[in-house]
């Protein structure tokens, strides 16, 4: 199967699963607040179908997707805000409705992108299946701050792995992205799956590196649970830094989450 299919794949069958979890609610959870500061479910959801519509609009129409990305490049953090206010108000219904179109279209507009096309996107270029990883990094990060809001727990599976993939390419970005020098070298990066697999990045023998459960690495990585509380270990100077800031998403950084505001990561939160 080609990389952007098993991508896509895993895209939708993200999607559905935080589909499934939303449309079960009343009216009243929809306007929930989450951990996002000022963000109710309902404009989780609205950021989602907005920025869905986005990256469908990088895959159809670079010209018009450039024109845009000017203007949230212009003030980036009211641009999300807008996002988040622009379907919110919508009855629940009809805001699934649209997150699901958007969803739907968005699949379709990858999936016919040529082969070896790239997309424009917020940074630079990306190939269909890099596009599609970060918005697998998005329903992660976003459908973990609604599981907060709603107080359940949101089962792992091994779809993380484009979340710490993409963690582990934007380690250089993290460190610019606070006006740092990424270090040098390359670190090792293992982590241990919800399935029991070993997944690793970097050469065997680099000086630095980060180890622990997949699925803590990639609440860090978005931000979601303060390093505090979860199991990663850093080895090196460098690697232990990274983890206090680490990023996998475009913008500028983020105030993160408290430590203990959840409290730890527990094992029977993910599933093989």
């Amino acid at each position: 199967m080609p990389v952007v299919d098993e991508v896509l794949a895993d895209l939708a069958a993200e999607g559905d699963e935080l589909d499934r979890l939303v449309a079960g609610i009343d009216a009243g959870q929809w306007q929930l607040t989450t951990p996002a500061p000022g963000w109710t479910i309902a404009n989780q959801i609205s950021h989602l179908t907005s920025s869905d519509l986005l990256a469908a609009l990088a895959a159809t129409d670079a010209e018009a997707f450039r024109a845009r990305r000017d203007e949230l490049i212009g003030n980036f953090n009211e641009a999300i805000g807008a996002d988040a206010t622009e379907f919110a108000s919508d009855p629940p219904e009809r805001l699934l409705s649209r997150w699901r179109a958007a969803r739907s279209g968005l699949q379709n507009a990858l999936a016919a992108v040529p082969a070896g096309q790239r997309v424009p996107w917020i940074v630079a270029p990306v190939s269909p299946a890099t596009l599609a990883t970060t918005r697998v990094m998005e329903l992660f990060g976003h459908g973990q701050d609604i599981a907060d809001a709603l107080g359940v727990p949101r089962p792992a599976t091994d779809r993380i792995v484009h979340v710490a993939r993409l963690g582990v390419r934007t380690r250089d970005y993290s460190f610019l992205a606070r006006g740092l020098t990424p270090p040098a070298e390359e670190f090792r990066v293992e982590l241990s799956s919800p399935g029991g697999q070993l997944w690793t990045w970097g050469p065997e023998d680099a000086a630095q590196g980060v180890s622990g459960p997949a699925l803590d690495f990639c609440l860090l990585v978005t931000q979601r649970r303060h390093r505090d509380d979860l199991r990663l270990v850093a080895r090196g100077p460098d690697a232990d830094r990274w983890l206090s800031f680490a990023q996998a998403y475009a913008g500028p950084p983020g105030p993160g989450r408290a430590p203990g505001q959840f409290g730890p990561v527990e094992q029977n939160d993910r599933r093989e």
